[in-house]
């Protein structure tokens, strides 16, 4: 993908992030994860029924990488099951943090795929995937 058009997706979901505002209801898992170095801080919310992903809502203050890996993981997992979500995630770490990574399963997500060249940006672009690493977790454990 081209550079311009990466930057183009990233300014776009920053500027116009999809699912942000909370709102109060209890069939929703909340989390909060932020990173201690900056200002990223935010709260996601999930909503899931019969294994798949049905909503998800965000809020807070962070940075454009953060605010945009937020919306694009969001239109990523809603209407996916929870072990697509978790492939999808999984993934998209592994891009970040240079490992193997299947980059049929990222989508739009690929945008990040050369933020390791900016190793003090990664902890700004796996900070929406470790909330929801979270909320996948005690769902799960909500099953058991």
């Amino acid at each position: 993908m081209d550079k311009e058009i990466k930057r183009a997706i990233i300014l776009d979901n920053y500027q116009n992030p999809i699912n942000k505002g909370l709102k109060k209801d209890d069939s929703y898992i909340l989390k909060n994860t932020n990173n201690e170095s900056c200002i990223d801080n935010i709260d996601m919310m999930m909503k899931a029924e019969n294994g798949v992903i049905k909503d998800i809502l965000f809020d807070g203050e962070a940075c454009a990488i953060c605010t945009s890996a937020t919306s694009i993981i969001i239109k990523s997992l809603i209407g996916k099951t929870l072990d697509e979500a978790e492939k999808i995630i999984t993934n998209y770490q592994d891009m970040i943090n240079e490992k193997d990574y299947d980059k049929d399963l990222l989508g739009e997500l690929i945008v990040y795929e050369d933020i390791c060249m900016q190793p003090n940006r990664k902890k700004c672009a796996l900070l929406p995937s470790n909330a929801v690493e979270k909320i996948l977790e005690v769902i799960r454990n909500e099953k058991k």
